[in-house]
């Protein structure tokens, strides 16, 4: 039987938390900061005393959704402290969640609100499905509730919406991972795989790297394997100045093959690989726009402040 470790997430807003509350408890705002969450709809109370209940849909792609039920009570708490407890399942046989529960909680600070949610829940499909949920499905819950966490933050701090974040994150993983094959490319086939592609040859022809052609080959992959996979490990500031390199570093290497003439004129030559790959280093500095990043959440309840 393998153990489950409830989902924690943690993260400061310098906000009211007025606010706060209001975008998370309202289902048109909620729906869209939530990754995990499509559409959520209250459904109407006889008496105001009566739990809050709700249907939930999230679209999984390919004309696919998974719909499930809900009831959340909002409570006030010593010392301001507000929390919101829910229930939720999904009687949809393709949803590895059965049933579940935990909480938000507001907590009042001088800088502003922390707002933490823990929960867990059941799965579906016996030790199957337990393994699938441990491996990969709660570590991809985990992630989606960081990264929507932050993507809220943002909204409520810098007036940017969930839409326009969206869009521009799904283009900077394109980006990065677009410059991430090409350098990966570049230094595992024509220097390790492929050695007489032609590379070896510009080495060996270089005056004083005739006797050093392989070991230096092989050199210059590994360095472009491990340049490419900086840009899907950096964010933040370290992605903004890899981009930075990468567009001084493709430059220098266009130039270094002015000794060698006749690859100017190659197909795919350095003129116009480098400078598609600089294109895309510049488009993602344009996008000033700080990105929503699940590393800024915290991912413990530490020392058991908020236990439930």
């Amino acid at each position: 039987m393998i153990n489950r470790k409830p989902i924690y997430v943690e993260i400061l807003m310098k906000v009211s938390i007025e606010t706060l509350w209001k975008y998370t408890q309202t289902p048109n705002l909620h729906q869209q900061w939530d990754l995990r969450f499509s559409e959520i709809t209250y459904i109407p109370k006889s008496h105001e005393e009566q739990p809050q209940r709700f249907v939930y849909k999230t679209n999984i792609g390919f004309g696919l959704n998974i719909a499930g039920e809900g009831e959340s009570v909002g409570n006030k708490e010593r010392d301001g402290i507000m929390t919101s407890s829910l229930k939720f399942s999904s009687p949809n046989p393709i949803s590895l969640i059965l049933e579940g529960a935990g909480f938000w909680r507001y907590v009042p600070t001088v800088e502003g609100v922390r707002f933490l949610t823990r929960y867990d829940y059941r799965t579906r499909y016996g030790p199957f499905g337990t393994w699938i949920d441990r491996f990969i499905f709660r570590p991809i819950m985990g992630w989606a509730t960081a990264w929507s966490f932050d993507c809220l933050r943002l909204w409520l701090e810098h007036g940017i919406s969930p839409y326009v974040l969206i869009r521009r994150s799904i283009i900077e993983a394109v980006l990065k991972i677009s410059l991430f094959f090409i350098w990966m490319y570049q230094g595992l086939v024509p220097k390790l795989l492929v050695a007489d592609s032609g590379e070896l040859d510009i080495i060996q022809s270089t005056p004083g790297l005739a006797d050093y052609g392989r070991p230096l080959l092989t050199l210059m992959g590994l360095g472009e394997i491990g340049f490419g996979l900086l840009f899907l490990v950096l964010s933040g500031k370290k992605r903004r100045s890899l981009h930075k390199i990468n567009i001084l570093v493709l430059i220098l290497l266009g130039l270094s093959a002015a000794s060698h003439p006749a690859t100017y004129v190659a197909p795919f030559n350095p003129i116009t690989l480098n400078v598609a790959m600089i294109v895309l280093s510049i488009i993602s500095l344009l996008g000033e726009t700080e990105l929503p990043s699940a590393r800024r959440c915290l991912r413990s309840s530490g020392e058991g402040r908020d236990q439930a």
